[in-house]
């Protein structure tokens, strides 16, 4: 393409060009729908090597539910990589969480591009996915009362916080999940969960300011414990909250909304707090192996804009922390006889009774957060010698990276040989097949997507002639 003709396409272009500017795009405001995704797309026109930017599906009324991905290797998974996400404004009128991830986007950008220590690590360690809007429709039917807002829901009506399917409403006795009678944008996530083997998330929202872990709901079974909804990895949540508590500028108090309940370390357990059935953390840990908490980050649900500097002061470095948490525990791949690894392979931690046993991925690969200590774990494939050993675990997050130990297991002569290839029976519906798409589902394939790319290609290459 000649200079001239590059030149004459100027002042058609020029509008976006200035919507796309940074300076502009990142004020401490609340920005709209358009402007969030003209940001993201200039974030990954402008820093490909470190940013891909991928539709997972679109909502109600047709907005795209974009998710920008961040890390050395963004367009895939590298193995040995944990993938985290962080999801904000599930309810269409709880908005910090848009202002606080697209400023936390800017700000890992930014230091990797000034090779400042703090985002090297991250982005060369973990692969890191901010969908900023989960409720695009929600948002744009909002207001800014601070508590009673419209707009929490979806444009059905339906509170996308209810709509998943939930492990203690029998789900377990069916033969599969009828993802068909959900909403758009859970049947967006719930295909998201599939393509990708996430391994720590946190949904943010607001109208109190703590921390909640699963469960969120219960059938008083033997999960319920004074009160509270335990899960397996109770330990683990425990940590996790109190790491986003104590890192944020006053959540660790407790007591931060003036007509909110006092909470202990500014955490809680969900179902304590308020039973909740169809919840997305608790959707994440059950069928999708991936632990996931709930952070509420301010009183007030659409705070005024004045207040947003000082909101994203008290949690970014909560926010850079929580990240870092991906790296607890143990990770690895599980090999067969021949070396090879292999899919589906299930690996139990003792005294951990997952509802949905964790098993290794579409890599063969496994990850376990657990705090230090010793544990014992079983590893169990089709044809191959139960495998049990004992791990020394240590703390992963300061080396920025869990524990690397590969399970070998020892085929059988016989199928049936004193049992050894028993494997427990799993429930049909914890059945989560991880597909192999890049990009997610429902993104945006074919000719539209490389027609937007060829324009984003244009926008980048106007920008670079005109600075």
């Amino acid at each position: 393409m000649s200079l001239l003709l590059l030149l004459s396409l100027i002042p058609l272009f020029l509008p976006l060009f200035l919507s796309l500017s940074p300076a502009s795009a990142l004020e401490f405001r609340y920005h709209n729908n358009q402007e969030i995704e003209h940001y993201l797309i200039n974030v990954n026109a402008t820093n490909p090597d470190i940013t891909h930017l991928y539709s997972i599906g679109q909502s109600v009324r047709g907005q795209q539910l974009w998710v920008l991905a961040l890390g050395v290797s963004p367009r895939s998974h590298t193995l040995g990589i944990p993938e985290f996400k962080y999801v904000a404004n599930m309810h269409g009128n709880e908005v910090l969480g848009r202002v606080l991830l697209l400023h936390l986007i800017d700000d890992l950008v930014r230091g990797y591009r000034n090779n400042e220590t703090w985002s090297l690590r991250i982005l060369s360690s973990t692969r890191v996915h901010f969908l900023t809007t989960m409720n695009p429709d929600g948002f744009d039917a909002s207001n800014t009362h601070c508590q009673y807002s419209q707009g929490r829901a979806n444009y059905n009506g339906i509170d996308l916080n209810r709509n998943f399917p939930d492990a203690f409403a029998g789900l377990r006795k069916q033969q599969q999940i009828d993802e068909s009678k959900r909403e758009a944008e859970v049947r967006s996530v719930m295909g998201w969960l599939r393509t990708e083997s996430f391994v720590l998330s946190a949904n943010l929202h607001g109208g109190a300011v703590v921390a909640s872990y699963p469960y969120d709901n219960s059938n008083r079974g033997s999960e319920y414990v004074g009160g509270a909804s335990v899960a397996p990895d109770n330990d683990v949540f425990i940590h996790l909250a109190k790491v986003y508590s104590h890192n944020h500028g006053n959540m660790h108090h407790g007591n931060r909304c003036d007509d909110g309940r006092p909470f202990p370390d500014g955490i809680t357990n969900g179902y304590q707090w308020y039973p909740l059935i169809g919840g997305m953390q608790d959707y994440n840990y059950v069928w999708a192996q991936c632990l996931e908490v709930t952070l509420e980050i301010s009183c007030c649900k659409f705070p005024p804009a004045n207040q947003l500097p000082a909101l994203w002061t008290d949690n970014r470095k909560a926010l850079l922390a929580y990240i870092q948490q991906v790296h607890l525990g143990v990770k690895g791949r599980v090999l067969d006889s021949s070396g090879v690894p292999v899919h589906n392979a299930v690996v139990e931690v003792s005294r951990r009774s997952n509802m949905c046993p964790f098993r290794t991925d579409r890599h063969g690969e496994y990850y376990r957060l657990l705090l230090p200590g010793n544990y014992s774990f079983t590893v169990t494939y089709p044809g191959h010698e139960i495998l049990t050993e004992t791990l020394n675990v240590p703390y992963g997050p300061d080396q920025n990276s869990a524990m690397t130990h590969d399970f070998r297991l020892r085929r059988v002569a016989t199928p049936t040989n004193n049992g050894h290839t028993s494997v427990k029976p799993t429930p049909t519906s914890c059945n989560h097949t991880l597909l192999n798409l890049e990009g997610g589902v429902g993104g945006i394939h074919g000719p539209t997507r490389r027609g937007l790319f060829l324009g984003l290609s244009l926008v980048a290459m106007l920008r670079s002639l005109l600075d």
